[in-house]
């Protein structure tokens, strides 16, 4: 009766275990580095259409932006080049596979050829580039987070499903400053350098494997909540080449219950970034955001109506994200 007893007890134990058990390392490396981001999505991405003798082909087969063509004519498309081969092999309609909302959608749609070229009335996009920050790498596992929210095409306003993706070393090369109602941004050149893979776009960053040279950095104790206060930090960051420099901010408030990434909301207090920048400019997204020996966050967002203002994500949600399968 006692064995049974125990039996039960380690039967409880086990099974009221947590279902996921984070290894990040308690002390990380604080990026602030600029990173070029190029992303080959899943499929090729709908981003618009227009009309072929006065008609919209896309409307008469139920086609819309932010659709994802699978395949053509049976044919699997992974990229622009396979849609045209696919295409060029066809006389007046394609039998297109498209994903919505993730549902397979079968339909045909109408081309023509003009002048030698087949015309569908679909604009696509099979990748897409920017630059962002770098927030950390972890030391033990080399997993980085970036950006510290999802990479969005522009023209859909949908995340994208990523193929495969990498980051390579940026340069600024100039700072548009950033006015009330019109946030600035970061330009830059990217390296010809690859410093990471791209495995994943979340609403928390995005993440993979960094496989260039680790920094020689001064790790930081990585913040939970609650050692996080109100009041002074900084925000690591590159406004000029590739020079990373330290700024003040102030946090104004901290929101533990926000399930995105909009956890710290704070203020640059520091007149050089001010002056140069005219507050949160974009490109600024996952500058890592520190707090005495913690690093507690990075940088998300810019207050459109304010930009000296901006918000940020606790830096626990990035690491859990970053493990996550």
């Amino acid at each position: 009766m006692k064995k049974a007893k125990i039996s039960l007890i380690l039967m409880l134990l086990i099974f009221s275990m947590p279902n996921s058990i984070f290894a990040y390392s308690n002390y990380i490396i604080p990026g602030g580095e600029n990173i070029g981001i190029e992303i080959k999505t899943q499929g090729v991405v709908v981003v618009g259409t227009y009309p072929i003798d006065e008609v919209y082909p896309a409307d008469q087969a139920g086609i819309k932006k932010g659709d994802i063509i699978l395949s053509v004519n049976g044919d699997n498309i992974s990229s622009i080049n396979d849609l045209i081969e696919s295409i060029n092999l066809s006389h007046d309609k394609i039998d297109i596979s498209l994903k919505r909302n993730n549902k397979v959608i079968n339909t045909t749609l109408p081309i023509k050829l003009e002048n030698g070229i087949f015309k569908t009335g679909l604009y696509v996009k099979d990748s897409i580039t920017g630059i962002g920050t770098l927030s950390y790498i972890d030391p033990a596992t080399k997993i980085y987070g970036a950006l510290g929210h999802e990479v969005i095409e522009a023209n859909t306003g949908m995340m994208l499903e990523v193929k495969k993706g990498e980051i390579t070393p940026s340069t600024v090369t100039r700072i548009d400053k950033s006015y009330v109602g019109i946030p600035g941004s970061k330009n830059a050149t990217l390296d010809n350098i690859k410093s990471g893979i791209i495995s994943k776009n979340t609403k928390s960053g995005i993440f993979g494997i960094y496989s260039g040279a680790i920094p020689s950095k001064d790790k930081y104790k990585v913040a939970y909540p609650s050692d996080i206060k109100k009041g002074a930090a900084k925000i690591l960051t590159v406004i000029e080449n590739k020079d990373i420099k330290e700024y003040a901010i102030n946090i104004i408030k901290i929101d533990k219950s926000n399930t995105n990434n909009k956890n710290l909301l704070f203020e640059i207090t520091d007149s050089e970034l001010l002056n140069k920048t005219g507050g949160i400019v974009q490109g600024m997204s996952g500058s890592p955001i520190i707090q005495g020996d913690y690093i507690i966050g990075a940088v998300t967002h810019v207050v459109v109506d304010d930009p000296t203002k901006g918000y940020g994500i606790f830096i626990t949600n990035m690491l859990e994200e970053g493990e996550r399968d």
